[in-house]
């Protein structure tokens, strides 16, 4: 990324960073116009890490760049704030046209997830069910498909056990399904994780 934009006179790196840490100490330092974050960013929990990066750094865009399936997770992420949200399957040049968009003021997302935005109430029942899941649902039942326990979820999201076990019954529930093993098939099937 950063040699496709080393002859770019408007786009101008101020770091690189590889952990939320490392950002956080970045953004506090220097003026950063907009910053492109992976969703899988070490130190990066949920889209609710993302909504206080925005609160608490309201003059940078925040342009999510990630492999996590856009369908799933674009909505959650512009609710929460982001300015834009771009596949890394997209060309850079999708990305380079989304970072000069961003800084005009525009919000900028994919021809899908509009789609999907339309379409919220439409389609097959089963296209229907990951979006009756909330932000908060979906990024527990992606630790559960990495094969995380109860405990290590609560630790990461910085909520109680109890309340990661009462996200996953209602996962169980939401999803038609009565083990751990067929929910994460059916996020699988759904393409959520």
């Amino acid at each position: 990324m950063k040699s496709y934009f080393s002859d770019n006179p408007q786009i101008s790196f101020v770091g690189v960073v590889n952990n939320l840490e490392s950002l956080l100490d970045v953004l506090s330092k220097k003026t950063v116009d907009a910053a492109v974050i992976d969703l899988e960013l070490d130190g990066l929990t949920s889209i609710s890490s993302v909504k206080s990066l925005i609160k608490e750094f309201p003059e940078t865009k925040v342009i999510i760049f990630t492999n996590l399936a856009e369908q799933i997770y674009a909505p959650n992420a512009l609710k929460a704030g982001v300015s834009a949200y771009v596949h890394k399957s997209a060309k850079m040049e999708e990305l380079e046209s989304a970072i000069k968009k961003v800084n005009e003021g525009e919000v900028v997302f994919s021809e899908t997830v509009k789609k999907n935005l339309a379409l919220l109430n439409k389609g097959k029942k089963s296209e229907r069910l990951y979006r009756k899941l909330s932000s908060r649902e979906i990024e527990v039942l992606r630790y559960l498909s990495e094969g995380k326990k109860n405990k290590e979820i609560a630790r990461l999201l910085d909520l109680n056990e109890k309340t990661i076990s009462t996200y996953k019954l209602r996962l169980l529930t939401k999803l038609h399904v009565t083990n751990l093993v067929d929910l994460v098939n059916k996020a699988k099937t759904l393409d959520i994780v």
